[in-house]
């Protein structure tokens, strides 16, 4: 039965190597980068995506200086998602201004044309 103490230790060395998880460096520059985007394109905290997305960068800013680098990568690449929906949000309204727009403007047209002999 010697079997049970080797698969014993296995699992500890495979825990162990669990719990040593490198620290998210690039995750979270990627996650600054979605969110410098998203403000760069118009977000604002009345966007609660973006108001998500800050919220969720600073816990895992917080994961990082207590080395919890497994939740400081959730969290960062929960925030890199929601600043980049944010980002998609912005960017859907003002192509649907930019649309309503044109569209008034060929109602426009098409009452000038109609109007002529």
């Amino acid at each position: 039965m010697r079997i049970q103490p080797l698969f014993a230790a296995l699992a500890l060395l495979a825990l162990a190597g669990c719990a040593n998880d490198p620290a998210p460096t690039e995750q979270m520059r990627l996650t600054e980068q979605a969110l410098a985007q998203a403000k760069a394109v118009g977000a604002t905290d009345e966007i609660a995506e973006l108001k998500m997305a800050e919220g969720k960068m600073a816990r895992a800013q917080a994961n990082m200086s207590n080395e919890a680098y497994r939740d400081a990568r959730m969290r960062a690449e929960q925030a890199e998602l929601d600043a980049r929906l944010a980002e998609a949000r912005v960017l859907t309204s003002k192509s649907n201004e930019q649309l309503n727009l044109l569209q008034s403007r060929v109602n426009r047209l098409r009452k000038q044309l109609g109007e002529q002999p």
